[in-house]
């Protein structure tokens, strides 16, 4: 299986298969939402926080929300080459990026009033629309989707992290930041490739689940899919907040 999710990779599950001796210890597809839903409680209630923080005294909220940033990405990296310990790593990820997404939106939404809730709920909607379209058959992950999906997933990793690198520079990478055509197209395309990791992302649990993964994998794999839908989330918003911009 190939997923165009980092942490959710066609090895993650396997060395622990043999471990799970008992129907009550295996890993299940409701275990694994149950999980995804704390996880997206804590993140939202650590996001309510900075966005307040930012609200009364943005300068106060800087220090959280890049604290945020570099805390979820560091844990995103342990939790990544320590699986067994996701129970613990995952729900802080969820809390770091809560302030980190939090105080992001709150600064966004103040120059484009009302954002911040269209975002959310395209976030949410395309998350149900597209598990609506998996349960049914209407999408289905075969391996030339999948390898698809990975690829492009990969091309747009690299140009962030090449834009990234040339920024220290001060070099920018033309269009694709910007309000204009390119630059709303590049983002309508990106925003789709991330939709479309989650139902990689709803085919790698399903199948893992089926092969009897131990259960202590459920936050794992929901700490999988809060990566996916926080990419997905930053994306929207960057898209919505281009379509706002080139409006003025």
């Amino acid at each position: 299986m190939r997923t165009g999710n980092p942490t959710l990779n066609a090895e993650t599950f396997v060395p622990y298969e043999s471990t799970a001796t008992a129907a009550t210890n295996v890993m299940t597809v409701q275990g694994t939402a149950t999980k995804t839903l704390i996880l997206l409680g804590l993140c939202v209630g650590s996001a309510s926080w900075t966005w307040s923080m930012v609200l009364a005294t943005p300068q106060a909220a800087m220090p959280w929300i890049m604290g945020g940033a570099i805390g979820g990405f560091v844990l995103a990296l342990i939790t990544s080459f320590y699986p067994r310990g996701a129970s613990i790593t995952g729900p802080l990820y969820a809390l770091a990026e809560g302030l980190f997404l939090g105080g992001l939106t709150a600064m966004i939404n103040a120059r484009y009033p009302g954002i911040a809730l269209q975002a959310v709920g395209l976030t949410f909607g395309t998350m149900f629309a597209l598990l609506m379209a998996y349960q049914t058959g209407l999408i289905k992950a075969t391996e030339n989707f999948k390898l698809g999906v990975f690829a492009a997933t990969g091309g747009i990793a690299l140009l962030y992290m090449t834009s990234m690198v040339l920024g220290f520079f001060s070099i920018r990478v033309p269009f694709i930041h910007e309000a204009g055509i390119i630059g709303i197209g590049f983002s309508a395309f990106v925003v789709i490739i991330a939709a479309l990791n989650l139902v990689l992302d709803f085919d790698f649990i399903e199948a893992a689940a089926a092969r009897g993964t131990p259960k202590y994998m459920e936050w794992y794999a929901a700490f999988g899919l809060m990566v996916t839908l926080v990419w997905l989330y930053v994306e929207i918003l960057r898209l919505l907040a281009k379509l706002r911009s080139s409006e003025r």
